[in-house]
Formats: structure tokens, C-alpha cells, sequence
């Protein structure tokens, strides 16, 4: 029930009623649950079955708009599931003001894979170019695919490989960093994946 509560308070357009932000809130409160990683979460670094009502939560405040809430989500940035990490700095990343920009850069250095590439997009889309070290490595389709393999889940319908990279060219065109250019100029004109070679070609045409 909580996790179907917030995804539809998440879905309001911010910014949200008083009281849709207070039972998001609340929610927080229920502690999260025990867990024992098995074999495949070790892999993965996803743990889906542990604390997906908290995860929505998380997102549903990030939807909100509302920079009050950063410092209830900050915290949740210790939690030892990497889902939850992974989405606190998604939510983080989605929120305005600086207040949270210490807790992004701290998670640039996560051990998770995916919490790193969360990171370094949050970082960018508030102008910060302390993750561009991160970018720089979704941008390297060898690095990627070697990471995506060990750790993120593949469904026969997703390219994950192509999202990382291409979310990592949106990021590096909201930067405008320059030092990012070369590698996405390479990935305009070699990469196997058309996804990529266009979001690589917007990449530069947003940075001019």
C-alpha cells in the first residue's frame, strides 16, 4: 500500500498539497526492512525485494519539487541497500538548491556502479562538474559494458549499455564541459549503437 501510495502522490504535479508531502514524510519513518543479500542482489547491486515501498517514497519526494525535503533524504543516502542509495541520489539530483551537493559528491565515490552514474548526472543537472570523472566513464562503451555485466539486471527489452552512455551524453550536454567534447565526437561516429551516435550528435549540438 505504500509503495502504490507514493507512486500515485508522485505523479501530482508539484508542488504537492501539504498533506500528500506529510504521509510521503511519514512513510519514511517505517523502518526499513532486514535483509540477507543472496547470490544474484551481490551481482546486481539492485535489491528489489527488499525496501521497494521506501524506494517509491524516495522518488515520489524527489518528484515533489520541494528543496524542504533534502535533508530527510539525505540521510537515507547511509542506507546499506543500494537500491535505496541509487535512488536517494536520483531524488537528490532532481531537487533544486546546494544544500544536498556534499552528499552527491560523497556518492561519485560509491562502490555501486549505478549509484556513481546517479550521482554524476544529479551533479550535472545542478551545474557542478565534480562528476565529470564519472562521465567521462559512461562515455567508454568498453568501460560500461564490462560494469553493466557485473552489475545491473538485463531485460530482453532494454539496451542498459546504450541508457547508461546516453545518459551519460545528456549530462556532459547540460555541463558543456569541454573536456568532454573528444569522446563525444568519437561516439557521434563509431559507436555501434544509433541511439548513442544521435544522442552523441545532440550532445554537440547543444554544446555548440
Amino acid at each position: 500500500m505504500r509503495k502504490y501510495l507514493a507512486l500515485a502522490i508522485g505523479r501530482l504535479e508539484p508542488p504537492l498539497p501539504a498533506e500528500a508531502a506529510s504521509v510521503l514524510l511519514k512513510s519514511l519513518d517505517v523502518p526499513e526492512k532486514a535483509w540477507t543479500p543472496d547470490v544474484w542482489s551481490r551481482i546486481n547491486g539492485w535489491t528489489s525485494e527488499m525496501n521497494e515501498a521506501h524506494i517509491s517514497t524516495i522518488w515520489a519526494l524527489g518528484a515533489s519539487g520541494d528543496p524542504g525535503v533534502v535533508p530527510r533524504l539525505q540521510p537515507l543516502y547511509a542506507s546499506p541497500d543500494a537500491g535505496v542509495r541509487k535512488m536517494t541520489v536520483y531524488a537528490l539530483g532532481a531537487l533544486p538548491g546546494d544544500a544536498q551537493l556534499v552528499t552527491l559528491r560523497t556518492a561519485i565515490q560509491d562502490p555501486v556502479a549505478d549509484v556513481r552514474w546517479n550521482a554524476a548526472v544529479a551533479l550535472a543537472r545542478h551545474g557542478s562538474h565534480d562528476g565529470v570523472g564519472v562521465l567521462r566513464q559512461m562515455l567508454d562503451r568498453q568501460y560500461v559494458e564490462q560494469t553493466v555485466r557485473r552489475e545491473v539486471r538485463q531485460d530482453e527489452d532494454d539496451d542498459p549499455i546504450a541508457d547508461v552512455m546516453i545518459s551519460g551524453l545528456r549530462a556532459a550536454a547540460t555541463l558543456k564541459d569541454g573536456a568532454l567534447r573528444p569522446s563525444i565526437a568519437t561516439l557521434s561516429q563509431q559507436d555501434r549503437s544509433l541511439k548513442v551516435r544521435e544522442a552523441a550528435m545532440e550532445a554537440l549540438r547543444v554544446m555548440g
